[in-house]
């Protein structure tokens, strides 16, 4: 069993499906195949474990572990009855149903749900709740029924270390698409003018170091039958590497630079990372070869007035252009205007959905 390989998706926010396919590459996954809203791959066990410990741009992973035709309820029910949910889940976890149905006989989603419900606890024995963090999702199409397992749990921006935000965090999964976009490979300087609790950074840092993103939480797949808690140990050994201190973010809010510190030391990245409350108009050049500038700046969606923010833009690209020849900026914004504020040559990325805004990444080159 642990060494049966299943059809995963490395499910991701749209727009970012190219930088979770070249991650599960790397990650040695077979043929990542780019969909809408993910990547389709396939791994044994081992390959899902890893995936949720190392891939930085994927919001979670599901595994499919079963299909069969259902026309009616009774046959849904029958079948499910007959599915060796005991391989795959525990009598002692509690678990909940999610179920969808397009373009099927099988129409009601609710009684659907029940059925399935029914055949887990009347066969295996586990409580059916819909508190549960440990998810079973259903998805009956053209009378076709797919059954997968969310071996997430949690979403996998919440890499379990930054408990501080700011009034408008970017997430974590996006900051590392965003870098990944930029060409960064851990060797790069990264500053971030406006780094709020410290995204851009915490993700450059520990990249930097060698650090799996989840590290530090736990995941679904911890609770599921084919769990195997030695060889998990083993798999989270890394050669974490020591990186010069090269990674710099700057605020002109105190509280927002102090929760940048707290997360960046329950990161464990305290010592490659700096913060300093200061204006973007008091930006300097690290002594340190060029790099990247990253910066999520208020856009109006939500923080300020975009009319306001016109001349926060002029001043980052002046400060830019007047100090940091051979750098390249990422920002990120929902405003196309107000990146060309800045008065630097600028191409833009796909836009990715966040709290209800597109934004997108603008990159320069060298400037």
């Amino acid at each position: 069993m642990e060494n049966t390989s299943f059809p995963l998706f490395l499910a991701c926010l749209p727009g970012l499906e190219p930088v979770v396919a070249q991650e599960a590459q790397a990650l040695g996954l077979p043929s990542p195949v780019i969909v809408a809203g993910g990547v389709e791959t396939t791994g044994a066990w081992h390959d899902v474990w890893r995936a949720n410990l190392w891939v930085r741009s994927a919001s979670r992973v599901l595994i499919r572990i079963g299909q069969f035709r259902a026309l009616h309820l009774a046959q849904l029910d029958k079948r499910a009855r007959k599915f060796p949910w005991v391989d795959f889940l525990r009598p002692d976890t509690p678990l909940r149903i999610d179920v969808t149905c397009t373009r099927s006989r099988i129409y009601h989603q609710k009684a659907a749900a029940q059925r399935i419900a029914t055949a887990i606890t009347e066969t295996l024995g586990a409580p059916v709740t819909a508190e549960a963090e440990l998810r079973v999702m259903i998805r009956i199409d053209d009378d076709m029924v797919t059954i997968s397992l969310d071996t997430s749990g949690e979403g996998l921006h919440k890499r379990g270390h930054k408990l501080a935000t700011g009034k408008a965090p970017l997430r974590e999964t996006m900051a590392a698409a965003f870098l990944h976009q930029m060409g960064f490979d851990g060797t790069q300087p990264v500053i971030d003018p406006m780094c709020g609790s410290g995204t851009f950074l915490l993700e450059a840092a520990e990249r930097a170091a060698g650090l799996p993103p989840g590290r530090t939480r736990p995941f679904a797949f911890q609770n599921f039958a084919s769990f195997d808690a030695r060889a998990w140990t083993k798999l989270q050994a890394h050669a974490p590497k020591t990186p010069p201190l090269q990674f710099f973010g700057f605020d002109r809010d105190q509280g927002a630079i102090q929760n940048a510190r707290a997360n960046a030391t329950r990161a464990g990245v305290a010592d490659y990372t700096a913060f300093a409350c200061q204006p973007i108009s008091a930006l300097t050049r690290p002594d340190t070869p060029a790099g990247l500038i990253m910066v999520n700046p208020p856009y109006g969606g939500r923080i300020g007035n975009a009319a306001k923010l016109f001349g926060l833009y002029a001043t980052l690209g002046q400060v830019l252009r007047e100090h940091f020849a051979g750098w390249r900026l990422g920002l990120v914004t929902s405003e196309r205007k107000l990146a060309h504020a800045t008065g630097l040559n600028l191409q833009s990325g796909p836009p990715i959905p966040h709290g209800g805004l597109k934004v997108q990444l603008f990159q320069s080159g060298p400037l």
